[in-house]
């Protein structure tokens, strides 16, 4: 259960919440441009662009669950379990693991559009990474400062999608939660204006009231019209890093689940992390459940020439400024 979105002011912004009900031990992980990027069924690649993102390395591969390039593109999967379908290999396409696809497109597009233009030339295989790790049911948010995508592998095939709000869940399929946003038409942001009768009126008896029907519940359609309401009417303080990237964090707040709101085969749901990529400046920002502070790792003050990956572990417990 998830929820990511894409955001400009200024620049442009991009992340995500990981919700479930454990932790695989993420880290803030760097990939420099002469990593060398090693495909189970197509060539390595020895250069590439750098990127940055929030991965699970195992056995010194970084298993990337979002992220975003020293050239301003950021993707991010997210669960899509009961619909995502990936298939047999083929040679007359670049045949690509379901893990590997994130890696590949942030280290050889520069663009969202460069991106989807690429996936055509794509066959995502049913392979898992290891026993331990099986094929994750995944669709994606692709998105850069011109523009954000939806792509979804199902039995049909590739399909590719306009994301015209910027927002993505998990279940249904994206053109059912677009369509979902109907059932919100009434919902504003600005004060409502009584249409209860021409006999009686009711007066508005708090704030607010124009966002009555928007719905508060944790089910993916539901964060997806609350993502989307609240992404889209938000007004940061200004557009400076500093205030675009808190206003990022405050929309994100609005689908975050705390432990106990949402239980799930005898544990609970919570938002693992929350992150938030700065493509001007090349920063990944991250809350984590236990750590409401603000913590960011900069690619470009990294060596982007390197040959090896960097993994910042997250600062994972409350950091409180007393102010006694």
């Amino acid at each position: 259960m998830c929820t990511a979105i894409s955001y400009k002011t200024k620049n442009f912004y991009f992340g995500r919440t990981l919700d479930y009900d454990c932790s695989y031990g993420e880290q803030v992980t760097i990939t420099p441009r002469n990593y060398p990027l090693r495909f189970r069924m197509t060539n390595e690649i020895k250069r590439h662009y750098a990127y940055i993102g929030m991965a699970h390395v195992a056995d010194g591969y970084p298993l990337y669950y979002d992220g975003g390039n020293e050239e301003g593109l950021a993707v991010a999967g997210l669960n899509f379990v009961g619909n995502a379908c990936f298939f047999e290999a083929r040679k007359d396409k670049i045949d690509l693991a379901q893990f590997e696809l994130i890696p590949y497109l942030l280290g050889v597009c520069k663009s969202a559009e460069e991106a989807v233009s690429r996936l055509r030339e794509i066959n995502l295989v049913s392979l898992p990474f290891s026993d331990r790790f099986p094929v994750a049911e995944l669709h994606y948010l692709i998105a850069d400062k011109n523009g954000s995508y939806t792509v979804e592998f199902v039995k049909e095939g590739l399909c590719v999608y306009e994301n015209p709000v910027g927002v993505l869940t998990n279940n249904p399929p994206f053109p059912a939660q677009l369509l979902s946003l109907g059932d919100c038409i009434n919902v504003t942001s600005e004060e409502p204006r009584s249409r209860f009768s021409e006999i009686y009126n009711p007066a508005e008896i708090s704030r607010g009231m124009g966002a009555l029907g928007l719905p508060g519940d944790w089910s993916s359609k539901s964060r997806f019209a609350r993502a989307a309401f609240v992404k889209l009417n938000s007004v940061p303080a200004g557009d400076g890093e500093e205030e675009s990237v808190n206003e990022f964090f405050h929309v994100m707040n609005t689908v975050s689940q705390p432990r106990g709101s949402c239980r799930w085969k005898g544990g609970y749901e919570i938002t693992v992390y929350t992150s938030c990529f700065s493509a001007q400046r090349g920063a990944y920002y991250y809350t984590a459940y236990g750590n409401h502070r603000i913590c960011g790792v900069e690619l470009f003050k990294h060596d982007l020439e390197g040959e090896r990956i960097a993994a910042y572990p997250l600062m994972l417990h409350e950091d409180i400024a007393y102010q006694t």
